[in-house]
């Protein structure tokens, strides 16, 4: 085989093996943030919904309640491989908090504060 063939193989190859080792599918992504509330207020419900839904989709605390200095961690990983969410917090004094477009990537913890 001349040389420039094997050149040609050899940097195919190594660039096929560095685009699956660099390049992490969207799915293997952590997507777990710990949400904090800073603040002098109870949140009494908590939404989290991918850039691409028009929905709030459910309260993700349910039941519960996050009171001040507490935090929770959640997993945004709802299977569609979205990265960006909003998010939306309503406090026991009826304010409602929205953050649009956080990357739940590449962000370990959210603070409302």
């Amino acid at each position: 085989m001349p040389v420039m063939n094997r050149r040609i193989i050899f940097k195919t190859v190594l660039a096929a093996v560095l685009a699956s080792t660099i390049a992490l599918p969207a799915a293997a992504l952590d997507r777990r943030v710990t949400i904090v509330n800073d603040t002098n207020y109870t949140i009494m419900q908590f939404y989290g919904s991918n850039k691409g839904t028009d929905s709030w989709e459910e309260d993700i605390l349910g039941r519960d309640v996050l009171r001040p200095g507490q935090s929770v961690r959640i997993d945004f990983d709802d299977g569609t491989g979205y990265c960006k969410f909003d998010f939306k917090a309503i406090f026991d004094d009826d304010d409602v908090l929205v953050a649009r477009g956080i990357n739940v990537c590449k962000i370990g913890t959210y603070t409302y504060n």
